[in-house]
């Protein structure tokens, strides 16, 4: 018996993904996979299930932060040390073109699900294992959760203001990225086994990820042996890139080069400002940050942010304000762009929608429902010629 392919149009529809992840890293993975046509089927430990279930917030007794990663997956409740649910278990890897998993680095491996024996058994699988320290190295079996990786990638390091405390990064890159490279390596691996015939192996770890996005940290402590901090807003090496003071609050301007640094300058009629020696060109700008913020806010100060914004828009100058979460949720853009979606059956709950869009497949306004802990079941088993009421 195969089990069918998701309803969700898109370019993985046909492809099986069986998902043991719980909380964020594995499931945004999946979420992303599910949204590009997917079928997910997730796994989950009988009775709690995924932890995220239990936490906060809640929206109808039902965890809002586990709806808004769980949307169009299906579950069923297995235990792996169970030989009847593990006779499951196997039926499902027969059907699956990837299992995805974000334990501890080795626990699939003591209940018999080693990639050794995953290869042998089923050739064609690609397996994914997203964990904190990844399968090698010295930190491989430690536990770990976002707030950890981003402390020990260099990532706290950079952020927040000056001789500030210890600042955490607002939304959790540790699991994210985590779960993002996860998708970019399963899409490889399913591209590479249409030649192959054979799976892969995928082993990534959180910290490794938050390495990779350190982007120019890396490369300036290379090049001249400072170690970077915090600065805030602005960027450690193009000027004028920060967030600026208006009448009313604060605006984001980001003029990468010397042609927009002029169109700024003639935008807020300081046109004397590109001949001042010290803003003759990025080194310069950027070795008197400080001065320049002074001359630019002096101007900015005298009126608001909405009318600045037009103004700034009109020259070509990248610029925007800083919008709280409502305001995204509500801007017209993100709206248009089908941003925040609904889910079904979940009274008004909406989400963050898909960001990549694809010509000629629908970008639908409503996700599939949240699954109750185990309601896949029935119809699962049904699919897999296992008698569901005697299982």
């Amino acid at each position: 018996m195969t089990l069918a392919p998701s309803t969700v149009e898109g370019p993985l529809n046909g492809t099986i993904i069986i998902d043991l992840t719980r909380v964020l890293a594995g499931p945004y993975c999946t979420m992303v996979l599910s949204d590009l046509g997917a079928r997910v089927i997730k796994v989950e430990v009988p009775e709690r299930g995924d932890d995220a279930r239990q936490i906060g917030p809640w929206m109808d007794d039902q965890s809002a932060y586990f709806m808004s990663l769980n949307r169009g997956k299906e579950s069923i409740a297995l235990d792996l040390k169970s030989p009847a649910d593990r006779d499951i278990f196997d039926r499902l890897l027969q059907n699956a073109d990837v299992l995805i998993e974000n334990y501890r680095a080795g626990t699939l491996e003591r209940l018999g699900y080693s990639w050794k024996a995953l290869h042998e058994s089923h050739p064609r699988l690609i397996y994914a294992a997203v964990s904190g320290f990844g399968q090698t190295g010295p930190y491989a079996s430690r536990p770990a959760y976002d707030m950890v990786v981003q402390g020990m990638g260099g990532i706290v390091s950079l952020t927040g203001q000056p001789d500030s405390p210890p600042t955490r990064v607002g939304s959790s890159v540790g699991d994210i990225t985590a779960g993002l490279f996860a998708t970019i390596g399963i899409c490889a691996a399913l591209k590479e086994r249409e030649h192959s015939g054979v799976g892969r192996m995928i082993d990534v770890g959180m910290l490794d990820c938050q390495v990779a996005i350190l982007e120019n940290a890396i490369a300036r402590y290379i090049a001249t042996g400072d170690v970077p901090g915090p600065l805030g807003a602005r960027h450690p090496t193009i000027t004028p890139f920060d967030a600026f003071a208006t009448a009313d609050g604060h605006m984001i301007i980001a003029a990468g080069n010397d042609s927009l640094f002029k169109r700024l300058c003639d935008a807020i009629g300081r046109p004397e400002l590109v001949d001042d020696e010290r803003f003759l060109s990025n080194p310069n700008r950027t070795a008197h940050v400080d001065e320049l913020k002074r001359e630019i806010e002096s101007t900015l100060g005298t009126r608001v942010t909405n009318d600045w914004l037009p103004k700034l828009e009109e020259a070509g100058v990248p610029c925007g304000p800083i919008n709280n979460v409502q305001d995204v949720v509500e801007d017209p853009h993100v709206r248009a762009r089908n941003m925040i979606v609904d889910v079904a059956g979940a009274n008004g709950f909406s989400v963050a929608g898909n960001p990549i869009k694809y010509s000629d497949i629908s970008d639908p306004p409503e996700r599939g429902a949240v699954p109750a802990l185990d309601s896949g079941r029935v119809d699962i088993l049904k699919e897999l010629g296992v008698d569901p009421y005697t299982s």
